[in-house]
């Protein structure tokens, strides 16, 4: 065990008996003497910060073993402490309550008069509020209506639109099949036309060698 930390452990336990001392003999106390005592026990409550610093340093200066047994206690100190610190406020909170008590008794009677007044005119601003809120409403719900009646009306639009395209695409198909005939006609034509040209070309060849023929014999006759 260190016997640094013991002289400060001593001198803990000592200014903390002092301070019990001094809470208690401050709650019966008022006005000027109960201010000094006050006093007293917050310069004790600093050395006694102090202390439980110092301790902290030197606990942390120790082996291990040792180390963990000290900062236990050094929890309890500052728990202690930390009671002190809240007596000091009750006692002093104690001092507050009466003053506070007049204060709030005249400010009471001074905002009574001016409440009414106050509440009247948050009434009327909330009221005009609700009223601007409500005129806001009806404009949107309107601005809705009409923008729904817009859309409606483009839908409508759309629908008359894509009938058109879809009669357009039947028509060209239509177009489509008539070309493919027509198509189809014309090369039946083509085709009946050429062999027509070579019919023609063998009757004409055919009379040209019988005329041929038949002159040759009368010549030679």
């Amino acid at each position: 065990m260190s016997e640094v930390f013991n002289g400060y452990e001593r001198q803990y336990c000592d200014l903390s008996a002092n301070l019990s001392k001094k809470c208690s003999s401050a709650v019966s106390l008022d006005g000027e003497q109960k201010k000094q005592k006050l006093s007293e026990i917050k310069s004790g409550l600093e050395l006694a910060e102090a202390l439980i610093r110092k301790m902290d340093l030197e606990a942390r200066s120790l082996p291990p073993g040792v180390k963990s047994s000290l900062l236990v206690k050094l929890r309890e100190f500052k728990s202690d402490l930390n009671n002190f610190k809240t007596e000091v406020k009750r006692i002093t909170s104690g001092n507050l309550n009466a003053a506070a008590r007049d204060e709030l008794l005249e400010a009471g009677l001074a905002d009574s008069k001016t409440a009414s007044a106050d509440q009247r005119s948050r009434l009327m601003m909330s009221t005009e509020r609700l009223g601007r809120t409500s005129d806001r409403l009806k404009d949107s719900r309107r601005t809705m209506m009409e923008t729904e009646e817009i859309g409606v009306s483009i839908l409508q639009d759309l629908h008359g639109q894509r009938q058109s395209l879809l009669r357009a695409g039947d028509t060209l198909s239509g177009v489509d099949e008539n070309v493919g005939k027509s198509k189809k006609i014309l090369t039946g034509m083509t085709r009946r036309m050429n062999r027509n040209k070579w019919t023609i070309g063998a009757i004409i060849t055919a009379l040209v060698v019988a005329i041929i023929i038949i002159l040759y014999f009368k010549l030679t006759k």
